[in-house]
Parts: C-alpha cells; structure tokens; sequence
C-alpha cells in the first residue's frame, strides 16, 4: 500500500525574502495559507526551490517553525535535506526536531559526482541511521548525475523507509521504466512540472510542483484529474498552464516562480545571491502570459 500521504499535489516551497534579503516570515506565512486553502496535499519546507543553500541554520529552524505553526496538522510537511557528506547529514537530520514532519525529501549528492554504488551506499546509510520516511530526489540537471532506475529500484526493493523519488531526469523513458518495475508500495513523484501530467497519466503518483504554488487550484486539479482519469480535463488545463511553466524556468529557479508570485502579491521579488531576479526581456514575456489568467 503506498503512502497515502504523498499522492496528488505537493509544492515546494519557496523562502520568500525582505528586500534587505532577511527572510519574510509573515510571506512565508502568507503563501502557506494560500495553498493549503486552494488545495495542495502537501509541502515541501527546505528544498531546492528554497534557495536552502542560502539558508543557515537559524533561519531554517524559524522556517520550519512558521510552516508548522500556520499549517497546524491540515496537510503532511516533507523536509527537504541534502548533501554530499553523507555522515555528516545524517548527523544533521538526527539533530532536528522532526516530530511534525511527515517524510525528508533528500537530493542525490550533488558536484562529488558519486558512482552508482556510491548513491547506492549513500541512501543506504540515510536509510539504516534516520528514522523519518525518505524520499529520494534525483536531479541530474543540478546534481550532474543520474540516479538510474536500477539504483533506484535496488534501493525501493531493499529499504522500507525509503517510500518513493521525487524523479526530475525529464525523460519520460525514466518514468516508465521506473513505473513499470517499482514495488507496489514505492511512489513515483514527478520534479518536472512540464511532465507531471504525463506521468499521472502513466501510473505515478503525483508531484512536487514549483509553479504548482502560484496556481494551486488549477494545478493540484490538473492532477487529481489525472489521478482519476478525467483526462481530457486534465489536458485542458495542462494545455493552459504548459506556457508559464516553460517561462517560469527559463532563467533560473526559483527567479521565475518568485515573480510570478510577487505579481499575486504573495512575496518580494527578491532571491539571495548568487541567484537574481528575472530579466527585463523575460519579465516582459511573463507578464504577457499572465493576462490570460485571472489574477
């Protein structure tokens, strides 16, 4: 049986910033509440999308703090925590207060570019020394590795604890092959957002979305509508959303999601460096593609 839990729309979070690049607590706050109460099934704290290797300590424990109290046990929170020192994660995870996170979503080491037994043996440790679900994030676009499906598998067969992977390599022939060979109980989350519906429509599980926290309505219904096979649904609003995804992640991440969200009024448009804000000519281009939504 899988985890429940984590089928349908998670988002990860972004960590809105003042424009003296102190973290906004109250947007932050704000921006919770908006998805919760337009229906997303859970939140990821701490990821990529977070500009967590911007974040220190301090300012990560008051994030998970502010995301707790707002969410106050409505919808599962899944802790994003990475490395490329693999005891000394562990170590930092063991250190944390986790008792209202739900699972850790935890990326594939990343620039010491490990060999596949090397992943292997890095998730097994996670695995055999931290006592929260993990969920694997392989993404090879920033960590220059692939996690292969037969690591992948090789971990979901041997592991209990390890429930799922938060998959964004963007090739479909991935997907499948995992989808395909997966244990029963194993989750499959889409990490492309261009390809989350596509996946759905496969058999995965659902995803961790990043525009998904812009438009939480439209997308975690694009996604139960999936899940439910009402795809010609699905599609028309895939088909709607397919633009502003593909502009949101032209530059970087999360400069394009940051915009989009400081124009609903949900945060600054502001990122810690070496990240910067979107440029003028795509600013222009998101903005246009904003007018077919109703804001």
């Amino acid at each position: 049986m899988r985890n429940n839990k984590f089928i349908g729309t998670g988002v990860a979070l972004i960590t809105p910033f003042n424009s003296d690049f102190s973290v906004d607590y109250n947007s932050l706050e704000k921006l919770v509440e908006f998805n919760i109460l337009n229906g997303i099934n859970y939140l990821v704290i701490n990821g990529t999308t977070a500009e967590s290797p911007t974040i220190n300590s301090f300012e990560r424990e008051r994030i998970i703090n502010t995301v707790v109290g707002v969410n106050n046990n409505r919808v599962p929170l899944v802790l994003g925590m990475g490395g490329n020192d693999t005891i000394r994660l562990a170590k930092e995870i063991n250190s944390l207060d986790l008792t209202a996170i739900s699972a850790i979503l935890s990326v594939s080491p990343y620039y010491s570019k490990p060999t596949q037994e090397g992943i292997y043996q890095h998730y097994s440790y996670l695995a055999k020394n931290i006592s929260k679900p993990i969920i694997m994030y392989n993404v090879p676009g920033r960590t220059s590795k692939n996690i292969i499906p037969n690591t992948i598998l090789r971990l979901a067969n041997e592991f209990e604890s390890i429930i799922g992977v938060k998959e964004a390599g963007g090739k479909m022939s991935q997907y499948l092959e995992l989808i395909n060979n997966r244990p029963d109980d194993f989750l499959i989350i889409s990490g492309d957002d261009d390809l989350a519906l596509n996946s759905v429509i496969s058999g995965g599980d659902g995803v961790i979305s990043v525009i998904g926290q812009a438009f939480p309505q439209m997308f975690s219904k694009m996604i139960d509508d999936g899940l439910n096979n009402n795809i010609s649904s699905a599609e028309s609003i895939n088909n709607e959303l397919c633009n502003i995804i593909s502009l949101i992640f032209k530059e970087n991440n999360p400069a394009g999601v940051k915009f989009v969200l400081s124009k609903l009024n949900l945060c600054n448009d502001v990122l810690r460096l070496p990240l910067l804000s979107v440029s003028n000519e795509l600013r222009s281009q998101i903005n246009e593609e904003l007018n077919n939504f109703n804001l």
